[in-house]
């Protein structure tokens, strides 16, 4: 990101944006699959280290068109106008404008592009060089509400502020809240690939012991990748951690299945290193399991998209078709649900318009372990999905099979 300040393009201005409205680790946000391409300008190669800064892409509409950067975060109280709308963080939207070959820079374009996406976003700004933004710019942003951030090559000065907005929520929107939420399918969501791993952590969180000793003796050694699928799947949550409603249905059923939670562990421990379906291996348990993993997100827009392919009688679908279909209803939940965050795997699966490249979809590599593995490992024991998961390094994409064990 060396460009001096007179000449910055749009991916470098949008690298610099990113970095100054979300610092914080936690945040959660994607630029738009057209700064995935290795070249900006004809003649000018995309530095790595600005495509690095802006991954992960994905292609997420938001209004009537496609915005550079759309991320979900805590928002510095500097670049707004107003304290949050609530507790949630805000979904925001950045319009950038740089220097094209000819040194123009078209900043009143993306002010209304940017006001465009009011309507599903919290909050919208244009970001340019600041030398290139008028007096005339920011009275039209403060018009439309539209915040203004002018970028140099040392920083980014918030011109304009805007006020947070209500929104509507849409599919695609949704996708980002949802990765930037406790549910979301981040690199290390799930750990572990049988849902009574996570099911017993509840179980010791509850127990009079220490628990991650109980844990380990008694349902798994992987104590971290245990607690991270609880509060992934809902059982555990906050700051000091406490069970959840679910998490206290999970003690409750275990104490009247078993007469107290030290015998519900001592069956856990039983059913350490099993491979056989854990709704056949313990039915009972297998039906909790099935409304705790019915409960997580991901999961129903999953079943409800495979049972939509059953009836136009494709029973059980590969992983290749599974995504082609579900990109069509869901393109950017399922960017997010199917394809790894690195730069390199949604480049490879994305072209600079969104749009899947089959070939690399028929690469395992490219496909997000805690979805193709551990989650279909879950729903499996679960009785939901006729088969188990894989890990990516092992994956036929163009054989393995997502069908529902039963269908309506």
């Amino acid at each position: 990101m060396s460009s001096a300040a007179g000449s910055l393009t749009e991916p470098e201005v949008l690298a610099r944006t990113k970095r100054r409205l979300f610092p914080d680790e936690e945040s959660y946000v994607v630029a738009d699959t057209q700064f995935s391409a290795a070249s900006w300008l004809a003649d000018s190669e995309l530095p790595e280290q600005v495509r690095a800064a802006l991954a992960p892409f994905n292609h997420v509409r938001v209004g009537s068109g496609y915005p550079d950067l759309v991320g979900v975060g805590v928002v510095d109280d500097e670049l707004l106008a107003v304290d949050r709308l609530d507790d949630e963080p805000p979904l925001v939207v950045v319009e950038a404008k740089g220097h094209t070959a000819s040194g123009r820079v078209d900043t009143s374009r993306g002010i209304v592009q940017a006001y465009d996406r009011l309507g599903e976003a919290n909050a919208a700004y244009l970001a340019a060089p600041i030398g290139a933004i008028t007096g005339q710019d920011r009275t039209l942003a403060r018009e439309l509400n539209v915040g203004v951030l002018g970028v140099d090559d040392g920083r980014v000065r918030a011109l304009e502020r805007p006020r947070l907005v209500g929104n509507r929520t849409t599919t695609e929107t949704s996708a980002i809240r949802y990765q930037a939420g406790a549910q979301g399918v981040a690199d290390q969501s799930f750990g572990l690939n049988h849902p009574k791993n996570y099911l017993g952590y509840a179980l010791a969180w509850f127990h009079a012991g220490e628990t991650e000793t109980i844990v380990a003796d008694r349902v798994v050694g992987a104590v971290d990748d245990a607690r991270r699928g609880a509060r992934f799947l809902g059982l555990v949550g906050g700051t000091p951690e406490r069970l959840t409603s679910l998490g206290r249905e999970v003690v409750r059923f275990a104490v009247e299945e078993h007469g107290s939670i030290d015998r519900a562990l001592d069956s856990f421990a039983e059913w350490a290193g099993s491979r056989k379906r854990f709704a056949e291996l313990a039915p009972r348990w297998g039906q909790l399991t099935r409304r705790v993993v019915y409960a997580y997100p991901a999961t129903q827009l999953l079943v409800e998209e495979i049972q939509h392919m059953h009836e136009d009688l494709h029973q059980a679908p590969t992983l290749v078709e599974l995504v082609q279909y579900f990109h069509e209803r869901h393109p950017a939940f399922t960017v997010e649900l199917f394809v790894r965050g690195t730069e390199q795997a949604r480049s490879r699966a994305l072209t600079a318009d969104g749009e899947l490249v089959l070939a690399a979809l028929r690469d395992g590599e490219v496909y997000h372990a805690p979805t193709v593995f551990q989650l279909k490992a879950m729903l499996f024991h679960a009785g939901i999905l006729a088969d188990r998961g894989a890990e990516p390094s092992r994956l036929d994409p163009t054989e393995d099979r997502w069908g529902l064990r039963t269908v309506v």
